[in-house]
Formats: structure tokens, C-alpha cells, sequence
């Protein structure tokens, strides 16, 4: 059993807070409230203390506090995990957020980014100079939860997940160590880091592969929703075969109330896609003309755009703050079957809900499976069932209807899930996340964090 920071004498809290350079906030101060609130408004954590870490030495001051007066530890990055996993009742929170630089060598093409940054800090920086790394969809989203759980995003069937564009990263260990690990260094860390989630040390900083992206042609093609079985069919069987510079995921939502979608069709149930092509613009007509052939779209809104402005397309629509709840798995193969089951559940509780199928083949799947602890290679989409609404009021109707609706798609999917994806599913869920690495992952914990010090996150217990 933990012991509650509460429980911790004063005069140690306070050698504590002389040791570091960031603020440490408690329970009563003015800025409590506010640093306890991360994206998903449903969570309602009181941490004990919140170690708002400006540095490295601040970092494993924390850690070694943590670990000396037994605490539960939750390390925060940007605050967007889904399951509420950056917080942790009466213990302590290890905040990265005032750590947020970033360096990039753009002769070398590698950016090296610190732990607090989100990716809309990263494509600031990367931006003027033509480059640009695997992100998520978000501007918001941390660099480091999506990191550490795998990470994929508009350029993944061209540059694969953002672990594999991963060169290295700066790691305080749970006893209070500070190593780097790479190809090179702690390999077999380097190796867990790339999928294995938080389960392994404190990232204070990663450095990445850059690619040459500056302009996209990107933008939503939206369809009725009467559409969605054979423009589903058409998706599955089409996007499979198409060049890397090609990504679109397919999804189900409500036209938003907003500017660019013409107001004669907001609040219209609809299924579409969300193109990003990194070719050439003047050839983008014809990678999108088989989507209007399959059927007409209702909405098309497709154009060059830089990068960084696709990336932030939906910071507006989920704001810090809504409700949310997830439900995701791997998906293979979408049978028939399963689209039946998509269209059974082809309307939404709330207007901010909706499902996605993120496309996760091409580069991905040039890696293979033991290469990184992500052990998915083989799975062609990664499915997310999102339950959102800004009311608390709701937060039990969007609960209930993404559990039904992924109980309905789970027989026809794989067994795990991309755990950025996840709530808090239990112990079972996660071994069939990671498979044949599981036990692979649990000697690297084994080695690494043999006490479970860092076991607040999609746990992966150390072998015994």
C-alpha cells in the first residue's frame, strides 16, 4: 500500500520545495484547481502534491521524493490521456509541462524535443524549415504520451508510427538515475520506450527524425450517412493499395455548427474521410475522384494547407474541458459484418461523438513486430470509438453508448488496442495489446523499475 502524500510531514515537503525550481502546489493553494485539471473534463483527481518541473534536476528531485515516502506517481505530460492516467488521487504528479523546448537541426533533419511539449509546439519549430515528424491529429495532444503508446497521425502510411522515427530519448529511471536510450544505449530500454507506455522512467526528452513536409492537400469529404456501408466497403478494399503519399481516415460524426461547412447541413449525421495527400496538388484530383465516384459527396473541403494548420484542424472543436470517454481496438480486416455493426450504430448520443478508423499500414507495417514493443504491425486500422460532450450531465449517455458500440465491433476486431486509445481496461487487455512482447516488456521492467514505482499508467507488472 502507498502511503497518502497528506500523510507526509511538512518539514519534508518543504526541504522539498527548496530542492526544486518549479512550483509545488498542494491541496488550498490558489493554483491547485487549475493544475489539477487535464483534457478530459469527466476526471476529478485530487493529487496530494503537483510537482510542476521546469528541469531535469526537478525531475529526479520528484522522483526520488516519490520513491522515499512511498507515493503514488503520475507523470503528466499534456495532459490528454483519456483514461485521466497524468493524475492520481493523494499522490504526486510529476508535471512536465513547463518543460516544453525544442531544438531542431535541419541539416541533420532531427528535432529534439523536452518532455512537456505538445506537437503543436514541435511543428512551430520544425515548420520554417520544411519538416515535420509522425504526430497525432490534435495540436494539443503531448509529445510524450503519444510517443510512449506508439503514435500515428496524418503521415504514418508515408513515415510509419512516431516510434519509429524515434532516435532517442532522455530518461530518469526510478531510482533517481538519468540515462539516454537508443540503438546504442540502453537498447533493450530504447526498445520499450517505443510502445511500452509510461512504464519505464520519466522521458524529459526525445529527439526525432524530420522529413520533408511543408504544404499538404488536406481537408474533410464528408457523405450522408445512408452512404456509409458502401462507402465503407470502398475504403476498406481501396485505400490498401494506394501509394504512401496517400492517407485518409474514414469517419462518422455530426457536421459541426461551424465555419467551413455550409449551414443548411449542420448537425447532418454524415460519414467521410479526412484527406492527407503529400504529393503534388495539381495531381490531387485524380487520388479523389474514385471517393466521388463511389458516391457524391455531401461536403467537400479539400485544399493545399501547411502542415501545422491541418494538425490543429479540431483544437477548436475539442477544447480542454468536454467530457469523454474511449473505447478502441486493432483492426485487421472490416468485414462485412462489421460494417453492418457501424451501421447499426450509425447515429451518435451527443454532437462531439463519432468514430474513427485511423489507417496504420504502408510504412508501418515495413517494421516488424519484435523491432519495438509495439506488437500491431500486422493490423491495418487503428479504431476509436469516442463518446465526448462539453455537459457532465451526459457523461453517463456517451459512457453507455461507445461501451455498446465496441462491444458490438470487438468480435470482428483484434484483441488489443492502441493504449493511448484506452481507458483503465484491467490487466487482460493490455497482455493482448502487446502479445508476444508482453513478457518481453515485463523482464524490461523487471530491470528497470523492479518495484512498480511507476505503475500509475497502462501497467505492465515487472517479472518476478
Amino acid at each position: 500500500m502507498s502511503t497518502p502524500a497528506t500523510e507526509v510531514d511538512q518539514t519534508s515537503i518543504d526541504d522539498f520545495r527548496e530542492a526544486v525550481r518549479g512550483a509545488l502546489i498542494q491541496p488550498g493553494d490558489p493554483l491547485y484547481d487549475d493544475a489539477r485539471a487535464i483534457n478530459n473534463g469527466m476526471i476529478d483527481k485530487r493529487p496530494g502534491l503537483i510537482a510542476e518541473c521546469t528541469n531535469v534536476a526537478d525531475v529526479i528531485a520528484a522522483v526520488d521524493f516519490g520513491r522515499e515516502h512511498d507515493l503514488d506517481i503520475a507523470i503528466r505530460g499534456g495532459g490528454h490521456n483519456g483514461a485521466g492516467l497524468a493524475l492520481v488521487d493523494d499522490g504526486l504528479v510529476i508535471d512536465l509541462s513547463e518543460m516544453n523546448g525544442v531544438r531542431v537541426d535541419p541539416t541533420e533533419r532531427t528535432v529534439r524535443v523536452d518532455g512537456g511539449c505538445t506537437w503543436g509546439d514541435v511543428d512551430h519549430a520544425t515548420h520554417p524549415f520544411g519538416l515535420a515528424t509522425v504526430s497525432g491529429v490534435i495540436s494539443t495532444t503531448g509529445v510524450g504520451g503519444l510517443t510512449l503508446g506508439g503514435g500515428h497521425g496524418y503521415l504514418t502510411r508515408k513515415y510509419g508510427l512516431t516510434i519509429d522515427n524515434l532516435r532517442s530519448a532522455d530518461v530518469v529511471l526510478a531510482d533517481g538515475s538519468f540515462v539516454r536510450a537508443s540503438d546504442d544505449e540502453h537498447p533493450d530500454l530504447f526498445w520499450a520506450l517505443r510502445g511500452g507506455g509510461g512504464n519505464f522512467g520519466v522521458v524529459t526528452s526525445f529527439e526525432f527524425d524530420l522529413h520533408p513536409v511543408d504544404t499538404v492537400v488536406a481537408g474533410p469529404m464528408f457523405w450522408p450517412i445512408d452512404e456509409l456501408e458502401s462507402t465503407m466497403r470502398w475504403y476498406r478494399d481501396w485505400l490498401p493499395e494506394q501509394p504512401d503519399d496517400v492517407y485518409a481516415f474514414y469517419l462518422k460524426h455530426q457536421v459541426p455548427p461551424a465555419e467551413p461547412f455550409p449551414a443548411e447541413i449542420h448537425g447532418e449525421m454524415v460519414c467521410g474521410l479526412m484527406w492527407c495527400y503529400l504529393g503534388s496538388a495539381e495531381d490531387v484530383d485524380t487520388v479523389l475522384q474514385p471517393a466521388r465516384e463511389i458516391a457524391e459527396p455531401l461536403f467537400e473541403h479539400v485544399g493545399p494547407v501547411p502542415y501545422p494548420a491541418l494538425q490543429s484542424m479540431f483544437d477548436d472543436l475539442y477544447p480542454p474541458g468536454d467530457q469523454w470517454y474511449w473505447k478502441a481496438d486493432f483492426v485487421h480486416e472490416i468485414t462485412d459484418e462489421a460494417i453492418a455493426e457501424h451501421e447499426r450504430f450509425a447515429h451518435v448520443p451527443t454532437a462531439k461523438s463519432g468514430m474513427h478508423l485511423y489507417p496504420i499500414d504502408a510504412a508501418a507495417h515495413r517494421v516488424d513486430s519484435g523491432e519495438t514493443a509495439w506488437a500491431n504491425r500486422d493490423a491495418t486500422w487503428s479504431m476509436v470509438i469516442v463518446g465526448v460532450d462539453p455537459d457532465p450531465a451526459n457523461a453517463e449517455k456517451i459512457t453507455e453508448w461507445a461501451r455498446e458500440y465496441w462491444e458490438a465491433l470487438h468480435p470482428h476486431s483484434e484483441e488489443g488496442a492502441y493504449v493511448n486509445f484506452m481507458m483503465d481496461e484491467g490487466e487482460d487487455r493490455i497482455r493482448a495489446t502487446y502479445g508476444d512482447n508482453y513478457e518481453r516488456l515485463r523482464a524490461v521492467k523487471a530491470e528497470y523499475d523492479p518495484t512498480n514505482l511507476f505503475h500509475v499508467n497502462q501497467n505492465i507488472r515487472p517479472a518476478t
